[in-house]
């Protein structure tokens, strides 16, 4: 049931970083925090659920997860946005801040 949620959640992330990131550019409110910050955010949150309930699968999600962020950088140039490195980059850093908390826990419960 768990693992059933952690996929929801996580298929969720990926429908509204696919819509965030692959709509055409708008003239929309700015937005509180830098592009970099929200990619950080966004692949932190993607990853965590998965990494959380089965931290054994961190390489699998943490790999898929950067091969999604690196396909959208691909694509974004045919939507009218700049696919950037910067953004993969932050992509990556947010992969692993989202995996290490389910790591953190993983190692607790080997130990005790």
């Amino acid at each position: 049931m768990k693992t059933l949620l952690a996929l929801g959640l996580t298929a969720g992330f990926v429908l509204v970083i696919g819509i965030g990131t692959l709509s055409p550019p708008g003239d929309g409110a700015p937005l509180p925090l830098s592009d970099k910050a929200l990619h950080f955010i966004a692949f932190a949150g993607l990853v965590l659920p998965l990494g959380w309930f089965r931290p054994r699968w961190w390489l699998w999600v943490g790999a898929l997860a950067l091969a999604y962020g690196a396909t959208i950088e691909v694509i974004q140039p045919q939507v009218g946005r700049d696919g950037e490195w910067a953004d993969l980059m932050a992509d990556l850093m947010g992969i692993g801040a989202g995996l290490l908390p389910g790591q953190i826990r993983r190692a607790a419960r080997n130990r005790g």
